[in-house]
């Protein structure tokens, strides 16, 4: 694995924008993306790249703990307000997806929710996640990818060649073939489905999704 030095990827002003975005976005219909890729889940979790805690209410009863990691002090701030009032026992602590402050094979799964477009190397951040998962433990994800049409594939990699979007978007990279990653970094991909969210009369460059469960390889 490379030698990388994880660096605070702290965007206030996007912090900021996002933690408002995102609770209506929650509203127009991603709340139940978020349910779904939840559901089911038992055991210790670690959840990535926690943002503002949206996930936290999806939880289900048989989740026995979170360690919710989340670099940016604004939406970990809110984060922590949320995890009082989750029915699951969640702790929210600093740090970043390359350099995770949880201990070898110590979670039954993890949990990433729109983290994998926005880290600097992915395959770092999936070694991380694999480190800390047990094995058959499960990966749940829910991210940007890479568009299935051509146009729109052209769009999002030209937005993401000259840093427009990333620059705007708090690092985010929407022209990542997430998945193939995911399945290359010792996960066995079990369950998966592609979505646009939103759902609008000309797609935007990060309205491409996937969800689905992967289970961490032996």
């Amino acid at each position: 694995m490379p030698i990388v030095t994880a660096q605070r990827r702290n965007h206030p002003v996007f912090a900021r924008f996002y933690a408002r975005v995102s609770l209506r976005l929650d509203e127009q219909g991603m709340a139940a993306h978020r349910q779904r890729a939840l559901a089911g889940l038992s055991g210790s979790v670690i959840e990535v790249g926690a943002g503002n805690g949206l996930n936290f209410p999806h939880y289900p009863a048989e989740v026995t703990r979170v360690l919710a990691v989340e670099p940016d002090p604004y939406l970990r701030g809110i984060a922590e307000r949320q995890a009082g009032q989750a029915q699951v026992p969640i702790t929210v602590a600093d740090g970043v997806a390359e350099r995770l402050p949880a201990p070898d094979a110590g979670f039954d799964a993890a949990v990433l929710s729109v983290v994998l477009c926005s880290v600097a190397d992915q395959g770092v951040a999936l070694a991380e996640l694999r480190r800390v998962v047990r094995p058959g433990g499960e990966l749940r994800f829910l991210e940007h990818v890479r568009a299935s049409t051509p146009g729109l594939r052209r769009v999002q990699r030209a937005l993401d060649v000259t840093g427009l979007w990333p620059l705007f978007a708090g690092g985010c990279h929407v022209s990542r073939d997430t998945l193939a990653a995911i399945a290359g970094a010792g996960f066995t991909v079990a369950q998966h489905e592609d979505f646009v969210f939103p759902e609008t009369r000309i797609p935007a460059p990060a309205s491409p999704h996937v969800w689905g469960i992967a289970l961490r390889d032996p």
